[in-house]
């Protein structure tokens, strides 16, 4: 049985599918992106970060201000970079090495973005509850990825 996120994402999918058909440029497809999940689920903060070099660099963002450099393999954002998979935090305060750049954030997902074979972004986002995030949207923001 679909549940009600189910089908909020599927919905969502097929709006981002609609929005960024034939837009060449990734800035502007990464910021829709984040701001219809932002939107759409309300969280506290969606957003992107770019591998530049040898670190993450903030992209376009929903929410407040935020780190602007996050290193490889630091917090969970570089975690994921490196590890080169999603991961899922129900409770930041229990991720060895979480970089708060907001005591508000009290769980996070982190999506990484792929482009031949190579990871080039993540698409980070935070909530203010806990344990907020799980397998449901793990597997469609991954799918949603997929789309950029």
């Amino acid at each position: 049985m679909t549940t009600e996120k189910e089908k909020t994402y599927e919905l969502l999918y097929k709006q981002l599918q609609a929005l960024i058909e034939g837009e060449q440029d990734e800035i502007a497809v990464m910021a829709n992106v984040a701001a219809l999940i932002h939107e759409t689920f309300h969280f506290w903060w969606t957003g992107f970060y770019r591998v530049i070099g040898q670190e993450l660099v903030l992209g376009p963002f929903q929410g407040p201000v935020a780190c602007m450099h996050i290193a490889y393999g630091r917090g969970v954002c570089g975690t994921a970079w490196q590890e080169q998979r999603s991961i899922v935090v129900p409770d930041v305060e229990q991720f060895k090495g979480h970089i708060a750049c907001s005591s508000a954030s009290k769980s996070e997902i982190v999506v990484p973005l792929w482009k031949n074979n190579e990871i080039v972004a993540v698409l980070d986002i935070d909530s203010e509850k806990l344990a907020t995030f799980d397998d449901i949207d793990r597997l469609w923001l991954e799918k949603v990825c997929t789309l950029l």
